[in-house]
């Protein structure tokens, strides 16, 4: 019984229905490679070269991590790609446990409503995702920061630069660009798999 469950998840469960979905697999792989190598590459070493006016290290830990609570690649877009890829892998467990195939999500309804919803729950982590990312870092990384530093008993208000600023922003960018392309892949996924399951059995 193991074995067959293992051989439908890996021959049919694993791909999805759809040659957009299957693209989208393919997407996938290429936003979490650009997030791995760009990501770190960009943002690695930004603690270190953080600098302000001051020379007090607390100060400069302090407006640091004022400024940056959560890092857009480590953090934050780390756990979105793990969150998106939930309800895919509850639909390859259900599948691989119902011996679902790749033929049985196009002709059995079930099975097609089961992939759409999983679909329909990926965009809204997607969208969702998308709101806290402009919410969190907007759209632009300036090369000055001003920290209030008054929470330390310092009256003032602690000048910091940003570095490689505009990296960040190009990568930002890049990051908004990846989870909107994938939410456009998924919706052209839900169409693709109504129009085959509708309209292709009637053209054969």
């Amino acid at each position: 019984m193991s074995l067959n469950y293992i051989k439908n998840f890996y021959e049919g469960c694993v791909k999805p229905p759809t040659v957009i979905g299957q693209f989208h697999t393919l997407f996938f792989s290429i936003r979490m490679f650009f997030l791995g190598v760009l990501g770190f590459a960009v943002y690695g070493n930004e603690a270190l070269h953080f600098s302000c006016d001051t020379d007090k290290r607390e100060i400069n830990l302090f407006c640091y991590n004022q400024f940056r609570p959560i890092t857009p690649q480590v953090s934050f877009s780390a756990l979105q790609l793990v969150i998106v890829l939930v309800p895919g892998a509850i639909f390859h467990l259900y599948a691989a446990c119902k011996s679902i195939n790749q033929e049985c999500i196009l002709q059995k309804p079930i099975c097609t409503v089961i992939y759409i919803l999983s679909v329909l729950l990926r965009i809204s982590l997607e969208a969702v995702a998308f709101w806290l990312q402009i919410y969190l870092f907007g759209f632009q990384v300036k090369s000055l920061y001003l920290c209030d530093a008054r929470f330390l008993g310092e009256n003032m208000i602690v000048r910091c630069m940003v570095p490689e600023h505009f990296e960040k922003t190009i990568f930002l960018i890049a990051l908004y660009t990846f989870t909107a392309i994938t939410m456009v892949l998924c919706v052209a996924d839900i169409f693709e798999i109504i129009f085959r399951r509708l309209y292709v059995p009637f053209g054969q």
